[in-house]
């Protein structure tokens, strides 16, 4: 177990991220993924991610209805709130003023069906809407028993500092991953000085570096069709990293999607990687990853088979990243 910051909930040490549930890496199967998370809950894994705005409010009907008959204390809710889409799948900004909050937040109660959020955040920074006004509302939903734990996503060190400074933060969502490794220069330390916990998103960059994709597959109807890391010219050079790894890791009996997981939950006690498997054979194969314990000498060597900055392509396109207060 991992402590979420120095007041937020106690979790598994990894966690589920439930996007790729609700259509955005394609088609889902409904069935299999409810039978996901009821494995992952009898796993032991007691973090369910999600946002309101996953399939436009799929996401989280899904996860209402998985997690119904369950013990209240026995899982815990992260949502994302705030991003604005519309019935073709484009995206239109964030919205974090606090008239809004409470909007999204009855939406996203009702389609649970629970009482209150363990953990909400803003999903990324409204650049129209000061960070303070938007956690203050937050903390007013806090005293009448809502919202449990305030969280922020994708926010830089600023933005971080002036959020606490008006309500305890238990942990930062953001994407962090043997090719993602941007946070270590100031956003980490910035947390660690503040005792926030990071839940690190993208973990196997969305299967990237799962050691099962090839650039052969199709990619329609998915996001990760408009991902640099996965356009022509960077990813036969990111899966040359791939293929590095494997030569490692394997002929230490450990899978490429084992190491690359154990190696950011071996990135310190603070971190707790979000796994976004869709089905239960995913979920097996990062479950199996706790029983990896990486050596100095393992780190060291994973490191070098994928060196910071050798990812082809940025995670996100142009258009986004510039929207993005963690990449300023």
């Amino acid at each position: 177990m991992r402590k979420l910051g120095r007041n937020g909930p106690s979790v598994y040490i990894l966690g589920l991220g439930c996007m790729g549930m609700s259509g955005m890496y394609g088609p889902a199967d409904r069935q299999e993924a409810t039978r996901t998370i009821h494995a992952a809950l009898d796993a032991g894994i007691n973090l369910l991610d999600t946002g309101d705005f996953y399939g436009a409010g799929h996401n989280e009907l899904l996860i209402g209805e998985a997690v119904k008959g369950r013990p209240r204390d026995s899982f815990h809710v992260s949502v994302k709130f705030g991003a604005l889409r519309d019935p073709e799948g484009g995206w239109h900004g964030n919205d974090a003023r606090p008239e809004a909050i409470g909007n999204f937040l009855s939406y996203t109660l009702n389609r649970l069906w629970l009482d209150y959020i363990d953990v909400y955040r803003p999903a990324q920074l409204d650049p129209s809407v000061p960070i303070e006004e938007t956690i203050g509302a937050i903390a007013e939903w806090v005293k009448k028993g809502y919202v449990r734990h305030i969280d922020l996503s994708e926010v830089g060190p600023e933005t971080i500092r002036r959020a606490a400074a008006i309500h305890p933060i238990s942990d930062l969502q953001i994407e962090y991953s043997l090719i993602s490794r941007g946070i270590e220069d100031k956003i980490l330390p910035t947390t660690r000085e503040l005792g926030i916990s990071i839940t690190a998103y993208g973990v196997l960059s969305r299967g990237l570096i799962s050691g099962h994709w090839s650039k052969d597959k199709a990619l329609t109807g998915d996001f990760r069709g408009h991902t640099p890391r996965f356009s022509e010219g960077n990813i036969d050079r990111n899966l040359a990293l791939v293929e590095a790894l494997r030569r490692i890791v394997e002929a230490r009996g450990i899978s490429v999607a084992q190491a690359a997981i154990a190696w950011v939950a071996a990135q310190g006690e603070d971190i707790v990687p979000l796994v976004g498997s869709r089905r239960q054979d995913q979920l097996a194969e990062a479950l199996g990853s706790l029983d990896v314990a990486l050596s100095d000498e393992d780190l060291a060597a994973i490191e070098q088979a994928v060196p910071k900055d050798a990812a082809a392509g940025a995670r996100y396109g142009e258009m986004q990243m510039a929207q993005l207060d963690s990449e300023r």
